[in-house]
C-alpha cells in the first residue's frame, strides 16, 4: 500500500513537474512568437524610414528641396512679372525640349521592340530545379475576388511542396476574412492577418508578410489577378539562367476586361504600350525599371538587403525598382502574362490614377534628397534614365491639360498656332499610335487610337489631385475596388504577342534581358 501511495504520489508530482515543464514550453513559444509579430510590426512600417530614413518617402521633402524649390518659384514669378514675354518663351522652349526628349525616347523604344526577336524556347526546369516560392497577396475589401483568387492560385504549374502562398487580409476586415473562411483552402495556402496601424498601406502589410515567408522567391500578386500558369517556372528559369545581380523579374500585365468602357480601353491600351514595348527595352539596357505592382518575383535575401518595401510610398512598385538600382541590382522580364482588371468608371480611373502619380513623385523626391549621391550609386546613365522614366511620366502628367489649354487659348484668341507647335503635336501623336501598334495589342482598335489624346489632358486632373494629396494627406492610399468588371476572362491566360511554335509541348517562353 505504501509503495502504491509513494507511486501514486510520486507520479502526481512528476505529472506536476511535466504540466509545469509544458506549460513554461507554451508559454516560451508563445512569447517569441508575440515577439516575431512585435518585431514584424515593428519592421512593416519602420525599418526602412528608421534604418535608412534617406530611402523613405515618410520625411518628405528635406530642406535643401524645400529651398531649392522655393528659390525657382519664387526666382520664375519675378521673371515672369519684370519680363513677362521672355520667361514665356523660356518656359515654352524648355517645354518642348522636355517633350521632344520623350517623343524621341518613345520612337526609340519603337524600333527596339520591332528589331527584338522572340527569345528560343527554353527547356522545362524540373520540379526538383525549382526554388521554394512565397507568395503574398494582400487583400482588402476583396471579398468578391476571393473565389476566383483562389481558383487562379490553384492553377499555377508548380509543385505544392515548393509553394507558399499567404494571403494578407487587414485584421478589421470581417467580409474578406469571412470569404476566405468560406473557401476550401490547399495546405500550403496560410492566412496572415495584418495588425491594423498607420500608415494602411499595400507594402505594410508585404513587409509584416516577408517576416513570416519560407521561400527563397518571393512573388507578389494583387487579389484580382489572372496569372498564366506556367508564369512562376518561367521566372525561376530566368534567375537560375540570368546574372548573379538579378534580383527581381517583372510578368508583363494584360487588361482583360477594356470592352467594359471607353476608359477601360485606354488603360488597356496604356499598359499593353508600357509592358509590351517600354519595360522590355529598360531591361533590355540594364537601366532602372519601375516595376508594376503585381506579378513581380524577388529574391528574398535581396529585399532584406535594401530594407524591404517603403510601407510610406503609395507605389512601392517604382520605389522598390529604383532602389534595387542603387544597389546595383537589375531586373529581367519573362512573357507569361497575368491578366488584370481595369478600372471602368471614370471616378475609380481618377482615384487609382491620382495614387499612382502621387508615388511616383513621391519616389523621384526621394531619388534627389541627394543627387549626387544617387548618381555615384546607380551611375550616370542609370540616373539620368530615372528623370525620362519617372521625371518625364510626371512631367507629362502636368502638362497636358495646360498644352491643350494654350493651344485652344490660341486658336481663339489669336486665331493662330505657331507651326512649331503643330509639329510637336502631331510627332507627339503619331509616336503614340506607333507605340500602340507595336504593342500588338488586341485593344490597338481604330477608335481607340483615334481618341488617344481625349485620354491624355485627364492625366493632368489626377496630377493635380495628387498634388493636392502630397499636401494634405501624403500617404492615404486610395482603395481601387475589384470586381465590377461585366466581362470575365475566357480561354485562360494567353499572351497578346505571339510567340515561336512550342512543337515539343515540354517547353516554355520566357524573356530575359541583360
Amino acid at each position: 500500500m505504501g509503495a502504491i501511495l509513494f507511486d501514486s504520489d510520486w507520479g502526481v508530482t512528476a505529472s506536476r513537474a511535466r504540466g509545469a515543464a509544458v506549460r513554461a514550453w507554451d508559454r516560451e513559444d508563445l512569447f517569441k512568437r508575440r515577439l516575431a509579430e512585435a518585431q514584424a510590426f515593428g519592421a512593416a512600417s519602420e525599418r526602412l524610414s528608421s534604418q535608412h530614413p534617406e530611402f523613405s518617402a515618410r520625411w518628405g521633402l528635406n530642406a535643401k528641396q524645400r529651398i531649392i524649390g522655393i528659390l525657382l518659384f519664387g526666382g520664375y514669378g519675378a521673371w515672369l512679372y519684370f519680363a513677362t514675354a521672355t520667361a514665356i518663351s523660356a518656359l515654352a522652349i524648355a517645354v518642348a525640349v522636355a517633350f521632344g526628349l520623350i517623343i524621341a525616347m518613345r520612337f526609340w523604344t519603337i524600333v527596339a521592340a520591332l528589331r527584338r526577336k522572340p527569345m528560343p524556347a527554353q527547356a522545362r526546369l524540373r520540379n526538383d530545379e525549382l526554388m521554394t516560392l512565397t507568395i503574398l497577396v494582400p487583400l482588402y475589401r476583396e471579398a468578391a475576388v476571393v473565389p476566383n483568387l483562389i481558383a487562379a492560385l490553384s492553377r499555377l504549374d508548380y509543385p505544392s511542396w515548393r509553394l507558399d502562398v499567404k494571403l494578407l487580409v487587414e485584421a478589421d476586415d470581417p467580409e474578406t476574412i469571412a470569404a476566405i473562411e468560406a473557401q476550401r483552402l490547399p495546405q500550403h495556402f496560410e492566412v496572415i492577418p495584418i495588425p491594423p496601424g498607420a500608415p494602411r498601406t499595400k507594402p505594410k502589410a508585404l513587409n509584416y508578410a516577408l517576416a513570416f515567408a519560407q521561400g527563397d522567391i518571393v512573388a507578389i500578386y494583387d487579389a484580382e489577378d489572372l496569372p498564366a500558369a506556367d508564369q512562376p517556372r518561367a521566372a525561376m528559369a530566368a534567375f537560375l539562367r540570368g546574372p548573379s545581380n538579378l534580383a527581381v523579374v517583372q510578368a508583363p500585365l494584360q487588361i482583360h476586361n477594356g470592352k467594359d468602357s471607353w476608359i477601360a480601353r485606354q488603360f488597356a491600351l496604356e499598359y499593353a504600350i508600357h509592358f509590351s514595348v517600354w519595360l522590355p527595352l529598360l531591361a533590355q539596357l540594364r537601366l532602372p525599371v519601375p516595376l508594376g505592382g503585381t506579378s513581380n518575383y524577388f529574391r528574398r535575401d535581396t529585399l532584406v538587403e535594401v530594407g524591404g518595401w517603403d510601407a510610406w510610398n503609395v507605389t512601392e512598385d517604382a520605389d522598390i525598382g529604383m532602389r534595387l538600382a542603387r544597389f546595383g541590382y537589375v531586373a529581367g522580364m519573362v512573357t507569361p502574362p497575368t491578366l488584370e482588371e481595369a478600372p471602368v468608371r471614370m471616378k475609380a480611373w481618377r482615384s487609382q490614377r491620382s495614387r499612382w502619380m502621387k508615388g511616383h513623385l513621391q519616389t523621384w523626391l526621394v531619388l534627389n534628397r541627394h543627387p549626387i549621391r544617387a548618381m555615384r550609386e546607380m551611375g550616370t546613365v542609370n540616373y539620368l534614365s530615372t528623370h525620362l522614366t519617372l521625371g518625364g511620366g510626371i512631367l507629362a502628367s502636368i502638362l497636358h491639360g495646360p498644352l491643350y489649354l494654350w493651344i485652344a487659348a490660341s486658336l481663339f484668341l489669336f486665331q493662330s498656332v505657331e507651326a512649331w507647335h503643330w509639329g510637336m503635336a502631331g510627332l507627339g501623336y503619331l509616336s503614340a499610335v506607333l507605340a500602340a501598334l507595336t504593342s500588338r495589342s488586341k485593344h490597338a482598335t481604330l477608335g481607340t487610337i483615334i481618341t488617344m489624346p481625349l485620354y491624355w489632358p485627364l492625366q493632368s486632373l489626377a496630377m493635380l489631385r495628387a498634388l493636392v494629396e502630397m499636401k494634405l494627406k501624403p500617404h492615404f492610399w486610395a482603395k481601387t475596388q475589384h470586381g465590377v468588371t461585366k466581362s470575365r476572362p475566357t480561354g485562360g491566360v494567353r499572351e497578346e504577342r505571339p510567340q515561336p511554335p512550342n512543337e515539343s509541348g515540354a517547353q516554355l517562353h520566357f524573356e530575359f534581358f541583360h
